[in-house]
């Protein structure tokens, strides 16, 4: 039986828990909001977590603010794709710069794309195309995206990032 990492654990309910809250300062842009602290944590679930807590983290922040009503069902195919594809990129090529792209593609590219058929379907949106959430996404992964950046290249430099990496490994 594989063995509970209860520090993972619990620094994956802080940073959904933040997600949450963090998305109170959403703005909306063509009919989705944006919240970017969303992929601020996406990113640094990537990078201290790894790429399936991060879609972990992302599915749990996104079902919690459905549920709370301060996001909608287009937060889940945004938020997750992200998370995955910033975590992948960054597991497999070790630098900040992979996971930042990761997180911009990921959200705005596929995440963006993903939603139509969740807003044209699910949501009954008959406006819904194939590229409408692009935009919007992107604009909300790049403020989170820029956010990230401002933390995580500090914390690589002076060796935290790495500090904190092997304290939730113990």
């Amino acid at each position: 039986m594989k063995k509970t990492n209860i520090k993972k654990l619990a620094m994956a309910g802080i940073f959904a828990a933040i997600a949450v809250i963090g998305s109170l300062f959403s703005v909306p842009v063509f009919g989705s909001k944006c919240a970017p602290i969303q992929h601020l944590i996406n990113i640094l679930c990537a990078v201290s977590l790894g790429p399936w807590w991060g879609v972990g983290v992302a599915f749990t922040a996104s079902f919690i603010r459905n549920l709370l009503g301060l996001g909608t069902l287009l937060a889940f195919p945004g938020s997750m794709c992200g998370a995955l594809l910033s975590g992948l990129l960054y597991r497999y090529l070790k630098k900040l710069p992979y996971a930042y792209i990761g997180e911009l593609a990921g959200t705005a590219l596929l995440g963006g794309m993903l939603a139509y058929p969740v807003a044209a379907f699910v949501m009954g949106n008959a406006s819904a195309a194939l590229f409408t959430f692009v935009v919007p996404f992107l604009i909300s992964t790049a403020g989170g995206t820029l956010l990230a950046a401002v933390i995580t290249v500090p914390l690589k430099q002076t060796g935290m990032l790495e500090t904190l990496k092997l304290s939730l490994e113990n």
